[in-house]
């Protein structure tokens, strides 16, 4: 008796559990349906821009962020050498007017610099010389020539983008520099030398603190910078000289003392895919003399990669310092040539 009452119960359980089994079924079904339909309203309705944000979006979300690469610690190092020409001709017959003339300018750039933990060493040397020839000149005439050394120890302070630091700066030329005139009687082109190889040498020294995003983007900025000037005794030591006259020296001096404050800012960036931009300013005060006079020497550099071994360049240079001129010295070189990064 029992077993026909189990089997019975059996055999109307099972095909009511049947019956709501499928209708649970067609109940998501239904819904998967509904929600299908409202999600292809949304988007149907939706515009292209804002699916896209929000696709990006959600791809953003899910991506795994990428692995942080540890800075390379010791030495690190990199140069680039490159040589320019610029070259124009005229005939005779040209009645516009111009002068032939032929130029060449080399400059080379070598950094080599040091981090271990918080501690950095950054060490550049900057060399520059270029020269033009006139048809008819007896004399060719520079266009560039620049010696310099740039080497800064920083200590980061905490974990900001900020460092404490000490600088020294060199800056000379290689070879001798001359004013041209002309001789009244004979109009022939005389030359007198003014410059040569560490005459002027500028050296800077100073403690300050620096900023530095990355080795393309940092400013450095030392309240306290003694500055040396050195110079030749033989043009300070003519009879009609007068003190300052020559770089500030006084007369029968070779060198020339000042304290003062200075900044040296520092940026270069990429504007297009094989054109970039750098950007150099340096500013100097002196405390003793004339502190609202500042001394200004600005650099931008447009370089053009065409490929590994040819670039385009274009260099503007504004020097302001009264002790050399009363006024600004500008300096501008355009040309095409070769490149060697090593």
């Amino acid at each position: 008796m029992k077993r026909i009452f189990l089997a019975s119960i059996l055999f109307f359980f099972i095909p009511v559990s049947i019956i709501f089994s499928q209708k649970k079924v067609e109940y998501l079904d239904s819904i998967q349906v509904r929600l299908k339909r409202s999600l292809d309203s949304i988007m149907q309705n939706t515009t292209n821009d804002l699916n896209s944000i929000v696709l990006k979006q959600k791809l953003k979300e899910i991506t795994p962020p990428k692995p942080t690469v540890a800075e390379k610690q010791g030495w690190k190092s990199k140069a680039n050498f490159s040589l320019l020409f610029n070259q124009s001709a005229f005939n005779f017959d040209w009645q516009g007017g111009g002068t032939s003339n032929i130029a060449g300018n080399t400059a080379l750039s070598f950094e080599f610099n040091y981090k271990r933990n918080s501690l950095v060493w950054d060490n550049k040397v900057l060399a520059d010389y270029g020269l033009t020839f006139l048809r008819g000149e007896d004399f060719a005439r520079k266009t560039n020539d620049r010696i310099e050394f740039n080497s800064r120890l920083g200590q980061q302070i905490g974990q900001s983008l900020w460092n404490y630091s000490l600088f020294i700066n060199f800056r000379s030329q290689f070879a001798k520099g001359y004013r041209f005139s002309k001789d009244p009687d004979t109009e022939e082109t005389i030359r007198t030398e003014e410059t040569h190889f560490f005459s002027p040498a500028f050296v800077q020294i100073g403690p300050g603190l620096l900023w530095k995003k990355s080795d393309n983007l940092n400013v450095n900025i030392a309240p306290v910078t003694a500055r040396l000037i050195f110079v030749d005794d033989q043009f300070t030591s003519d009879e009609t000289y007068v003190d300052g006259d020559y770089f500030g020296v006084d007369k029968d001096k070779n060198s020339r003392f000042e304290f003062g404050g200075s900044l040296a800012a520092y940026g270069k960036f990429m504007m297009l895919k094989n054109v970039s931009i750098e950007n150099l300013l340096n500013l100097y005060s002196n405390y003793i003399e004339d502190p609202f006079n500042v001394d200004l020497d600005y650099t931008l550099n447009i370089n053009l990669l065409v490929n590994k071994y040819i670039k385009g360049s274009f260099v503007f240079q504004a020097i302001y310092d009264d002790n050399a001129t009363s006024g600004f010295q500008i300096r501008e070189v355009i040309g095409l040539g070769l490149t060697y990064e090593f």
